[in-house]
């Protein structure tokens, strides 16, 4: 196993490597260097065509199958309720995200923090710091906050609200980046103060890229909200795991259906209003 950490992790330096110089790499480097980390890929994850094969395993996966494509719709009163539970846990932790990202990402966008030392070193701070929460999955601060506030729907919303502060805040300063310099030379033509260049020359340039994101980062919490359930985070994933556990398929069949059919309303809709904002 050491033999085989050591062959990936000096795959992934020559993949850096590889990414840096790239207009300057052989494509036959490239191919090899590919074939190389499949061929260690597959070590590493211990693909096995024996285990796929094995009969025990197969009827046990067909018996799992047969439950959750027969589901016991007897739970759906109950399934109904804690996916409603699970929306309004996206939803409030959208809502609650979108200030603190909205200002802070001002901060985070480089065209207006560069212009001297002292900005230079918030944007970099808020940055790496973004970087963090954002590399933390909502599955661990869900854990994180169901030992604080206790296991709860409270714990689920606290959990995507930093994920979703830290995404946003990226998402809305790299949006800021990219404005049309025109419109801020005209507002500074006129005297305007730093202040009435931001919102007069910057805000209309990006409200309705904020919109879109901030629907479709909804529409990413509603699917995450059924993930840290799981783990505490309340809704319809709490309710997932105790049926789970005790090996009711049928009910987690039932589960899986309206988790579906949320879903694929909530894609539809936010779709739908991303399209009508163009």
């Amino acid at each position: 196993m050491n033999f085989t950490l050591y062959e990936a992790s000096s795959l992934l330096i020559f993949w850096l490597i590889v990414i840096y110089f790239f207009k300057y790499v052989n494509r036959w480097i490239l191919v090899a260097g590919f074939v190389a980390t499949f061929a260690v890929g597959l070590k590493l994850t211990h693909f096995s065509f024996y285990e796929l094969s094995d009969s025990d395993g197969f009827q046990g996966a067909l018996r799992l199958l047969s439950g959750l494509i027969n589901p016991n719709f007897e739970i759906l009163p109950k399934a109904t309720a804690a996916i409603i539970e699970t929306v309004y846990i996206a939803f409030v932790a959208t809502a609650l995200a979108v200030p603190f990202a909205f200002i802070l990402s001002f901060l985070c966008a480089k065209n207006i923090m560069g212009q001297n030392f002292l900005g230079q070193v918030i944007y970099h701070m808020l940055r790496g710091f973004f970087n963090i929460l954002r590399s933390v999955e909502p599955f661990i601060w869900a854990i994180i906050f169901s030992v604080w506030v206790g296991i709860g729907p409270f714990a689920g919303m606290l959990a995507l609200m930093v994920h979703t502060v830290a995404s946003l805040a990226k998402q809305y300063s790299e949006q800021i980046e990219c404005v049309e310099n025109g419109p801020i030379e005209g507002i500074q033509s006129t005297g305007a103060n730093y202040l009435q260049i931001l919102w007069f020359g910057i805000v209309p340039q990006i409200t309705l890229p904020f919109v879109a994101f901030t629907i479709y980062r909804w529409d990413i919490n509603v699917r995450m909200a059924t993930v840290i359930g799981l783990v505490g985070g309340g809704g319809i994933g709490n309710l997932l795991i105790q049926y789970q556990g005790v090996a009711m398929w049928e009910e987690v069949g039932c589960i899986i259906l309206v988790i579906v059919a949320v879903v694929w309303v909530m894609d539809s809709a936010s779709a739908h209003i991303r399209e009508s904002l163009k």
